[in-house]
């Protein structure tokens, strides 16, 4: 008899300090999942979805794999018994299986955390929807940032219907659209000017992620700018804030023209960025006032992500990102002034090392015991009110299994005491905002999400006015800049 073979160990590789993080930050209040929804105009065949993530989305090994913490860190462990059909799995909406119903379907998805146990990432093929099919796909932020797993989600894709077998994935739309992706993002060229160093730095970092050894890299600036974090007031008491539940609610509003949006941004000389952030805050405002909260004069803050990833690298997994604080002046009736204040706030920040210095406190709060992180995540997620995203997508149609991709959407989770997520997505021309929020919050984020389009349209009025101090005058004078008429 031949000797019984001893069981071979899963294989183990450490989890690097900022994606430790990332995996402690879970609480029943914020799962840490990042949700995408994907639409498409003709039905999807599970066995094809399951193959063609077999292919591609498992060609990432990380995948096949689950994170385990433990006292001495956390690790990446194979699974053993990975088994696909746990992971990609069918699903049906009830009744007329309508946005709504979809709406609800992905607000319990995203109210329901991921199975430790396995790889924690799941698909959900919504077989009949709309004609066609919806995808649901859930990933947990220690895997990856939004930017990175929103281009691993579209590596899935196709630029034509039926591609050729063994095509060149390198030639999908990242490639095609390198340079206008890039200008749009704009975060690596922005950080560039800022000495050329700031993506090393960051790769540094990682490497070194000790918030003494940065300190000392950098000197006063870097040090200014922690302070100046640090040091920024609570944001306001409003009814954004409050106790968290573990219900969150889902919504997304009918897609905006990109072209429309551009010409907003010409017009007043501001980015596409700042034009949807200030149609954002209006969209809250007109909220909070319909709920009877006073919010004159009032500012908000929302943690934007920013990308500290070559573009070329935007595939690769873990979290590259720092955050910043965006004002969000919905205490501001003018839209166009409101406009003006989100571009100046932006502009401050294009030249501050601030996403960085996050970076850092991201890798360092890896290293200290869950309870200190606790405290220092309580202390950062008081100073603001929202996490905002907005990753740009392929201006080309797209296709998955076959089937074309209609529209997409994603939402990253919140930290902390926040509870509300905004998103932005463009894809093919038009431009897909999505709102998901604690149910304590706002128990219906779709009235807040129909507020986005009339507070754009509002800036695309005045702009095709041409004469901006002018229309400013008349359209105050009539009581319209506000819902006032």
């Amino acid at each position: 008899m031949t000797a019984q073979q001893p069981r071979r160990r899963p294989r183990s590789e450490p989890m690097s300090r900022v994606d430790t993080a990332w995996l402690r930050m879970e609480k029943p209040t914020n799962p840490m999942m990042i949700t995408g929804v994907l639409m498409f105009a003709e039905p999807m065949s599970l066995e094809r979805l399951r193959d063609l993530v077999e292919q591609r989305f498992l060609a990432y090994t990380r995948f096949r794999q689950k994170p385990v913490d433990g006292p001495t860190g956390a690790a990446w462990q194979d699974d053993a018994g990975f088994d696909i059909d746990r992971h990609v799995q069918p699903a049906a909406l009830p009744g007329r299986g309508d946005k709504r119903a979809l709406e609800r379907f992905v607000s319990r998805l995203g109210s329901s955390p991921l199975d430790k146990d396995r790889p924690l990432w799941q698909f959900h093929l919504v077989e009949r929807y709309r004609g066609g099919s919806a995808l649901v796909a859930r990933v947990h932020h220690c895997y990856a940032d939004g930017m990175a797993l929103v281009q691993v989600l579209l590596s899935l894709t196709d630029t034509v219907r039926d591609p050729d077998a063994g095509r060149d994935l390198a030639r999908d739309w990242l490639k095609q659209d390198g340079a206008e992706v890039a200008r749009r993002v704009g975060a690596v060229a922005r950080y560039r000017k800022l000495g050329g160093r700031v993506i090393e730095k960051g790769m540094e970092m990682y490497r070194d992620p000790s918030l003494a050894a940065m300190l000392a890299k950098e000197g006063g600036e870097i040090a200014r700018e922690l302070l100046v974090a640090l040091a920024l007031p609570d944001d306001p008491p409003s009814l954004l804030r409050g106790p968290l539940g573990a219900s969150k609610r889902v919504a997304w509003a009918e897609p905006l023209d990109l072209e429309e949006v551009k010409a907003v941004g010409r017009a007043c000389d501001c980015t596409v960025n700042d034009v949807l952030m200030a149609a954002a805050a209006g969209a809250l405002r007109d909220y909070m006032r319909e709920r009877g909260e006073p919010v004159d004069g009032i500012t908000l803050r929302a943690t934007v992500p920013i990308n500290l990833r070559p573009l070329e690298h935007a595939k690769k997994l873990g979290n590259h990102f720092g955050l910043v604080f965006l004002d969000l002046p919905v205490g501001e009736p003018n839209p166009v002034r409101r406009l003006e204040r989100v571009a100046s706030c932006m502009n401050q920040l294009k030249s501050s090392k601030q996403a960085i210095v996050a970076y850092g406190l991201l890798a360092a709060l890896g290293m200290t015991p869950q309870a200190v992180q606790e405290v220092a995540l309580a202390l950062l997620s008081r100073k603001a009110t929202a996490v905002a995203t907005n990753v740009p997508g392929p201006q080309q149609p797209l296709y998955l299994a076959g089937c074309t991709l209609r529209e997409m959407m994603f939402w990253v989770p919140q930290t902390g005491s926040i509870g509300i997520g905004i998103s932005i997505l463009s894809y093919n021309g038009r431009v897909h905002f999505g709102l998901i929020a604690d149910a304590r919050l706002i128990p219906d984020p779709d009235a807040v999400i129909r507020r986005f389009g009339p507070e754009f349209e509002k800036l695309l009025y005045l702009a095709l006015m041409g004469d901006w101090s002018a229309a400013l005058d008349a359209t105050a004078a009539e009581g319209l800049l506000d819902g006032a008429a």
